[in-house]
């Protein structure tokens, strides 16, 4: 353990903050499967480091306690002050924060890392709002966090991009919530652009499960360009101690990635399962990733993590306003140094993998997702539009398991109440409304249901759940709301007959049919909050 340096760390913050070091940084762009400092075009290489505490163990949903509270670290200016010269020492020129508070302010940490020549990639979630593997959604309480992330972190040019998601797919059960993630990045990247922000791009953190990663890789670099990512990150943990080039799997993810078409760089790296735990951990695969093989293929990578923490991955010790050093902190820091990686410059460079791949094939035993289309872009007009036209709506008081229990009942009545919000990723059909929130997707079935019983006064009560109400009148602009929403996603099944046999397969995780929300522990998880809230990167 090293020296404790709150004293040094606050003077040489301050120093950086009160001088001419604090100059702009240099804005980074991307061109083919590389990244540039855009005024001088010399290639930049990623040498980061995760730097958030509190979130669950290798950057995973939750918080590492369980629960849905984090520290924003862009916003704990005391942090930045004594962290930031730390990470300079070690020779960071990139941090990942996984979850940030878009209504704080963050000047003074951008300030700071912004003098110390250190970029930022931020992931647009938390934990109580982000896309979750077991019960996806795209909808406009996500929308909302997303694009008020983007609007928060906008104006600092020291801002590489965004993750769109983290490891949401990491086995086959889970590959159904893709087609949300994907529509985040599709909707992510439009926002950037209708609001004229300077380049910034989005991506995904993969997880490295063998039985999904090459399909992951593929769906989110096919397709449309304007819904693929801007760069992909990899989460990977296979060089563990004293192991190589080969054993360690390295040379086979550098084949797979090479062609690429898309600028790609390990989101997480750092395996402590050698022995001796953070503190055996001697970084001989950072050699490895910045040497002649990789550095043509990756873009770097961004090392799990600075503080230590009960899953003992920590660089440094923090406790008030001191920190200090690990055994691991040395180690990476020698090994980061000595990298010269192989660079070319923008001016000179001509990619020739400009093309996505081709979109995995739908097989229900591996990949059962559709290539398209995605889910519908959020529109809290178009809820509102669509809540004006009821006649049967459900209590806004209703709480996550009420609201669970009471789609698990009406989505079995006969006539497809809930076909306007159903979600089945293997065929691609998701009904026009479920980018609403929970209580306007019920609301939305109850009134399928309703006047499909032709008003019947008894089929709007649902134990006092629901109520009649007069429809408060769309505005005028409504109709061509509406019919935009339907036109673009159409709402199938509602034909007035059976109920829909479609159901969520809890085998399969992809189909989320005639009854989303049935089999599903709604109040857990983080969809249920982003649910009751009501809530790119342009290439040279």
């Amino acid at each position: 353990m090293g020296k404790s340096s709150s004293l040094l760390s606050l003077l040489t913050a301050t120093a950086v903050l009160f001088t001419g070091a604090s100059a702009t940084l240099d804005p980074i762009v991307i061109k083919g499967a590389k990244f540039f400092y855009k005024t001088s075009g010399t290639q930049f290489f990623i040498k980061g480091v995760a730097y958030q505490s509190g979130v669950s163990n290798n950057g995973g949903g939750a918080t590492s306690s369980g629960s849905t509270s984090f520290v924003d670290p862009l916003a704990d200016t005391a942090a930045c002050t004594r962290d930031v010269p730390k990470l300079k020492q070690l020779g960071a020129n990139t941090i990942r924060t996984y979850a940030i508070d878009p209504t704080a302010d963050h000047d003074t940490c951008m300030s700071l890392l912004d003098a110390a020549g250190i970029y930022v990639i931020s992931d647009l979630g938390e934990p109580s709002l982000s896309i979750d593997r077991t019960s996806p959604e795209w909808n406009t309480a996500l929308y909302t966090r997303y694009t008020a992330v983007v609007d928060s972190l906008s104006k600092y040019s020291n801002v590489i991009g965004f993750f769109a998601g983290n490891e949401v797919p990491n086995n086959l059960t889970y590959v159904g919530s893709t087609p949300f993630v994907k529509a985040a990045v599709r909707d992510t990247k439009a926002y950037i652009k209708s609001k004229n922000y300077r380049a910034m791009g989005v991506g995904y953190a993969a997880d490295d499960d063998a039985t999904v990663r090459a399909n992951v890789a593929a769906y989110f670099n096919c397709g449309d360009v304007a819904s693929q990512i801007d760069f992909w990150g990899y989460n990977i943990y296979e060089w563990c101690g004293a192991s190589n080039y080969q054993t360690s799997g390295y040379a086979d993810r550098t084949k797979e990635f090479t062609g690429y078409s898309v600028p790609a760089f390990f989101a997480e790296y750092g395996c402590n399962t050698q022995g001796g735990g953070a503190a055996g951990r001697k970084f001989s695969e950072v050699a490895a990733l910045y040497g002649t093989e990789m550095s043509p293929v990756f873009s770097g990578g961004i090392v799990y993590e600075y503080f230590q923490e009960a899953n003992d991955y920590g660089l440094v010790s923090a406790s008030g306003g001191s920190v200090s050093t690990l055994a691991d902190f040395g180690a990476w820091k020698t090994a980061i140094a000595a990298v010269s990686p192989s660079a070319v410059n923008a001016a000179s460079y001509n990619p020739t993998n400009t093309a996505g791949q081709a979109c995995p094939t739908t097989d229900t035993s591996t990949w059962a997702v559709a290539a398209s289309p995605l889910p519908p872009t959020p529109n809290e007009a178009a809820c509102s539009c669509m809540m004006s036209s009821l006649s049967c709506v459900a209590s806004a008081s209703l709480n996550g398991t009420q609201i669970g229990q009471l789609f698990g009942q009406v989505c079995g009545y006969p006539g497809s109440p809930c076909s306007g919000v159903s979600k089945n990723a293997t065929t691609g059909s998701y009904g026009p409304w479920s980018m609403c929130n929970a209580t306007e997707q019920l609301s939305n079935a109850f009134d399928t249901y309703y006047k499909g019983q032709k008003s019947s006064a008894n089929a709007c009560s649902f134990g006092g759940a629901a109520a009649v109400v007069k429809p408060a009148g769309a505005a005028s602009s409504c109709a061509s709301v509406i019919a935009q929403a339907t036109v673009s996603n159409p709402v199938s099944g509602a034909t007035g007959g059976a109920a829909s046999s479609s159901k969520k397969s809890d085998a399969s995780g992809m189909t989320y049919g005639a009854n989303p929300w049935v089999g599903q522990v709604f109040a857990v998880g983080f969809t249920v909050t982003a649910l009751l809230s009501g809530m790119g990167m342009i290439l040279l």
